[in-house]
């Protein structure tokens, strides 16, 4: 699952990680990095997905 996970963390980071921790402080995080750049956003995604 965690694979399906960062597939979708690549295309839309912040729906990977709502998926992974929901409507918490790493999903504000990582919208806003989104907005600021799109790699910032992945990576942060693919951070928070791999360490649960």
């Amino acid at each position: 699952m965690d694979f399906i996970r960062i597939i979708i963390a690549i295309l839309m980071p912040p729906l990977g990680v709502f998926l992974q921790v929901g409507l918490g402080k790493h999903f504000w995080i990582n919208i806003l990095l989104t907005l600021l750049g799109y790699i910032p956003g992945i990576v942060h995604a693919v951070w928070v997905i791999a360490r649960k």
